[in-house]
């Protein structure tokens, strides 16, 4: 039973790791064949297997691992023009694109609307704590 097993588990563990090298070199001019390479497989077979285990192709989670991070950057109040090649992307029309099509507002919206619950957040903090926790602790006039 575990020499079974044993491939899968050396299987899995390869695309595991590729998937953390997404991860980690996000920002990086990475393709395919770097990613491919990275968990041994040919690229297609890899494309495949990925695709079944994550239920996204490498270069879907590739864009989303960058959008994520783009828009963590972009909450520390960093410009557009910065985050957008800090993450990886080469050309700043594209990455407002995308953007604009995954996160549903474009970049410099995103930023105002940010800084907006950023400010409601520090005028009345209470409206954003959930009213059973503000009554355990005290919080809430009675």
């Amino acid at each position: 039973m575990i020499n079974e097993q044993y491939p899968k588990i050396y299987f899995y563990r390869r695309i595991v790791q590729a998937k953390l090298f997404i991860d980690t070199h996000y920002s990086l001019k990475i393709d395919l064949e770097n990613i491919a390479d990275e968990a041994y497989f040919s690229k297609f077979h890899f494309i495949r297997e990925f695709k079944n285990i994550y239920r996204k192709t490498p270069h879907q989670y590739l864009i989303s691992v960058r959008i994520e991070n783009a828009m963590e950057s972009l909450k520390t109040g960093i410009p557009v023009s910065e985050v957008c090649y800090a993450v990886g992307f080469e050309s700043l029309g594209s990455f407002s694109g995308l953007f604009k099509r995954i996160v549903g507002m474009p970049p410099s919206l995103y930023i105002i609307q940010h800084q907006k619950l950023k400010a409601q957040m520090a005028e009345s903090p209470l409206d954003f704590i959930p009213g059973c926790f503000a009554e355990k602790k005290g919080l809430l006039k009675k």
